[in-house]
């Protein structure tokens, strides 16, 4: 570290006052002349730059603090994660919005239900403090090179516009909402359904399953059909949209369960297959 510099005591010069006489065409002028060669340059003001210099980095702690926010996103129908990723430009795509949310969401991606609370830009926060981190530090830098040609400032000075600096802890995220309870009845079957539909944007509606389904099953979950050709040949149509074992296994929507009797596999399932062999399920009028 480079030695503080030391002023060196000039030799004793008074200030010298004389006439000098300048000639003007005979006419003399008397000047007075000043003398002043013990003078020296006015020391540099160490606080007032350090203050300049800090200031900066509170800054830019600032801003960075700003851009680190989170923001809280609630599911709606329709939504994906890979679709929010998009929408909101989450870096890394869905796969790095579901790490986020990982907790929140539950062990499949693919599966996550309306009004539940997703945070994005999570990670973006550590970034950004670390990025106001540096440029605390490339400023303290800057003092600390400013110092070297001034005095020396009051380190206790120093210490709490330091502290004054640090930038805010981060926000933490809020608790996730609650998944939406549904009905263990027909109501609440297809009411989850729609949701898991929605998710998977497969049409449909309400009035079109529940049409279908009362004349498949009349509402029956365990219902199958032992008599037609289907089951003559050894795949019965089953549960409350009727699905025969290859369609449901071909059509079943990931989330689901992998039990063609369950209600909601069952009606998710037989309008993926409606959407893909009549555009939607409300388009089913009879035997499918």
């Amino acid at each position: 570290m480079p030695e503080n510099g030391k002023y060196r005591r000039s030799k004793t010069s008074s200030l010298t006052r004389g006439i000098i006489a300048v000639s003007t065409g005979g006419a003399a002028l008397a000047l007075p002349v000043i003398g002043a060669t013990g003078a020296f340059a006015a020391p540099a003001q160490p606080a007032a730059v350090e203050k300049a210099v800090t200031s900066t980095a509170a800054s830019a702690k600032g801003i960075a603090a700003q851009k680190s926010e989170s923001a809280t996103y609630s599911v709606i129908f329709g939504d994906t994660l890979a679709k929010i990723a998009r929408e909101h430009s989450v870096s890394g795509g869905w796969k790095a919005l579901y790490e986020d949310n990982q907790k929140v969401v539950g062990g499949n991606p693919d599966l996550i239900h309306p009004g539940l609370e997703l945070v994005i830009g999570a990670k973006a926060e550590n970034k950004s403090a670390d990025k106001a981190e540096k440029a605390e530090s490339k400023a303290s830098a800057s003092s600390d090179r400013a110092e070297q040609g001034a005095d020396r400032a009051d380190r206790s000075e120093r210490a709490s516009t330091s502290v004054a600096a640090e930038g805010a802890p981060a926000a933490e995220a809020a608790p996730a909402a609650e998944p939406a309870a549904y009905t263990n009845d027909l109501d609440g079957w297809i009411k989850e359904s729609l949701a898991v539909m929605a998710e998977h944007g497969i049409p449909g509606t309400y009035e079109g399953i529940h049409r279908n389904i009362i004349r498949e099953s009349a509402g029956d979950p365990q219902a199958i059909n032992n008599w037609d050709s289907n089951a003559a040949a050894g795949i019965p149509s089953k549960g409350l949209l009727q699905v025969i074992d290859p369609t449901f296994e071909a059509y079943h929507v990931p989330g689901t369960s992998t039990d063609s009797y369950d209600p909601v596999a069952n009606i998710t399932a037989a309008c993926n297959y409606a959407a893909d062999r009549y555009g939607s399920i409300d388009n089913v009028f009879g035997a499918y």
